[in-house]
């Protein structure tokens, strides 16, 4: 029996792209085969670390186009769609469906805050525009929205929704948040974590996916991390995350997103910088970035 799309290891890498926005295809690519060198179950394709909201619907396409062409349905792929009209996240959806996406992935962006009557109802929408599965995004840190367990239920409800991508939960219960939503989510309906910190914790408890950032740039050390924890050898899980660690006090200080370009580009990966107007690291902090990256590769 195949295993569920929104379940282990989502690596999502960076969508390296030059100053005026254009998507440098051939950069995707080379971090594409990086990834599928590696033990992931699906990439997460023009998520926060890939900087959707900073591309237009057309770089969007060809971001998508390139990565199915290289992937070559080796692993799915699950696209970003995040747009802050309901119109434009169905127009995105249908373009991924066309270019050969296997999934979809939905943040509420919003700049007016939402209500939870208007999330459910743009949820229900865009999940309407294919038949394609739809993973949740609950990302409040930026997005601003927060899914009330209540909402998710009703979500969950819908065909085509079939899982989850929360943050870390501020109290780390996360054997008790999990049996909360199984308790009100279908049979099948996939709960996985982000905050790359906490996400082998949130395997031993018994979440269904990591959706990692991390994953992105070292997708066989992250894989190592994820068979731990999901086989519960919490012995192991402890010994593999602490490589991890300098990695987790840069992102935690800096943001992910910061971080794994420094790293990409300490690698010889891609030269791509931040969509303005973030702005590259210090140099100053380029030798923790080395020394977080020789962690993991030593």
């Amino acid at each position: 029996m195949p295993q569920p799309i929104f379940a282990g290891l989502s690596a999502f890498p960076l969508t390296p792209a030059d100053e005026a926005g254009r998507v440098e295809t051939e950069g995707l690519q080379r971090l594409l085969k990086r990834i599928l060198d590696a033990d992931v179950q699906s990439i997460g394709l023009l998520g926060s670390t890939g900087t959707y909201m900073y591309l237009s619907r057309e770089e969007r396409r060809r971001a998508i186009a390139a990565a199915v062409e290289c992937v070559n349905r080796k692993v799915p792929i699950i696209v970003g769609i995040g747009a802050l009209r309901t119109d434009e996240a169905q127009a995105l959806a249908q373009d991924a469906a066309k270019e050969g996406a296997d999934a979809l992935l939905l943040a509420p962006v919003s700049y007016t805050p939402l209500t939870e009557e208007e999330a459910f109802r743009h949820f229900e929408a865009v999940a309407g525009a294919t038949d394609l599965p739809l993973c949740i995004y609950n990302n409040p840190s930026t997005t601003h929205f927060n899914f009330s367990e209540p909402l998710l239920e009703r979500l969950a409800g819908l065909p085509t929704i079939q899982g989850v991508k929360m943050p870390l939960p501020k109290d780390a219960d996360f054997a008790g948040e999990i049996a909360r939503l199984r308790a009100v989510t279908p049979v099948g309906f996939m709960i996985g974590y982000s905050g790359d910190w906490g996400a082998a914790e949130s395997l031993l408890a018994g979440g269904d996916a990591w959706y990692s950032v991390v994953a992105g740039l070292f997708p066989s050390q992250a894989a190592a991390l994820t068979r731990a924890a999901t086989q519960g050898q919490a012995t192991e899980v402890d010994y593999l995350d602490k490589a991890f660690a300098p990695f987790w006090r840069l992102f935690k200080a800096h943001g992910s997103l910061r971080v794994v370009y420094a790293a990409a580009n300490i690698l010889g990966l891609t030269d791509a910088k931040p969509p303005r107007p973030i702005l590259p690291l210090s140099p100053d902090l380029t030798p923790a970035i080395e020394a977080a990256i020789a962690a993991l590769e030593g």
